[in-house]
């Protein structure tokens, strides 16, 4: 009775596993975003009619086209870096020298300091890059389809499609870098501000064109509210400086620079780290308070944080 008991259990566990399998939900990560090509599409027309036209005619539905046959009726887990090339190729655009931002553990924040390529371009403020950014995608072995259930995570397999378009990506961003190279780390992140194996120090890094890079200038800033867990000279941050000097890099490195710090102040007026003092003599000198709401610190910060950013795009 027992010996029965067993074998229908594992029918049923066997049975299971298969009606899974055939709905899709073989992986563990979330399924491909809906509407992915819509949204691809949508995302390429804006960049080249309103981000940034300077990057002349692009076919946006043959670019869909290429990006889709990388992946498509393959293997999941089989995806390689080498199949977007075409991609690459037909997408890739001029990286204006003195913009490229490389980063590692604030996306959010280097979104909103670039400002759409208007200050600096990050790889997702690339055409390559940005009609991508924040998607998942995948395919399934011997159909045509996308795979809406489920999509392998990096700890599933490392040659999946969305990691290896990344790893293509940045691998191009890099080596079309020049002039001035700007690299924006969180102080705060668990783990140090420049993870040692990362895509910046594992596939950007390696990819830089020496001959085509005068200066290294590296941000460190930390989390308002958040903890000091790395700075310039210390822990990771000198990990990386080191690093980078032993390629012949000639590298500076600040921290809390005033423009993204004054960024992420806009969202909290009030704090210690955000507060402006007067430049009136000291028995008059006083802090901005927050008598009035924190309305008038947030006008504050708001017109400093224009001035600097214009300057440091000056830069």
């Amino acid at each position: 009775m027992k010996s029965l008991f067993l074998s229908l259990l594992l029918v049923s566990i066997l049975f299971m596993n298969s009606f899974s399998e055939v709905r899709g939900r073989r992986w563990k990560g979330e399924g491909t975003t809906e509407n992915l090509e819509s949204i691809f599409i949508g995302r390429c027309y804006d960049y080249i009619r309103i981000v940034n036209p300077a990057v002349g005619e692009k076919n946006c539905s043959e670019l869909w086209e290429a990006f889709r046959n990388a992946f498509i009726n393959k293997d999941p887990c089989n995806i390689l870096p080498k199949d977007y090339e075409l991609f690459i190729k037909l997408a890739f655009h001029t990286i204006p020298a003195n913009k490229s931002l490389f980063w590692e553990n604030n996306q959010l924040l280097v979104k909103s300091f670039t400002s759409g390529a208007r200050r600096y371009m990050s790889l997702s403020d690339a055409l390559f890059g940005f009609v991508a950014d924040f998607l998942i995608w995948c395919g399934q072995t011997n159909s045509t389809g996308l795979d809406y259930e489920s999509c392998p995570t990096t700890g599933e397999c490392e040659n999946n499609a969305v990691d290896s378009f990344w790893r293509m990506a940045s691998i191009t961003y890099a080596q079309h870098s020049s002039g001035v190279i700007h690299v924006l780390l969180n102080g705060s992140a668990e783990g140090g501000a420049y993870p040692v194996k990362g895509f910046f120090a594992d596939y950007e890094i390696p990819n830089l064109q020496k001959d085509k890079i005068s200066k290294i200038v590296i941000w460190v800033v930390d989390d308002i509210q958040g903890p000091d867990r790395d700075s310039c000279g210390k822990n990771t941050v000198k990990i990386l400086e080191d690093r980078l000097k032993a390629l012949g890099y000639d590298v500076t490195c600040t921290d809390n620079y005033k423009p993204v710090l004054f960024l992420l102040c806009v969202d909290y007026p009030d704090d210690s780290n955000c507060i402006l003092s007067s430049s009136a003599p000291p028995a008059q000198r006083r802090p901005i308070s927050s008598d009035r709401g924190g309305s008038w610190n947030k006008l504050m910060f708001v017109s400093l944080v224009g001035f600097l950013f214009r300057s440091a795009s000056e830069y």
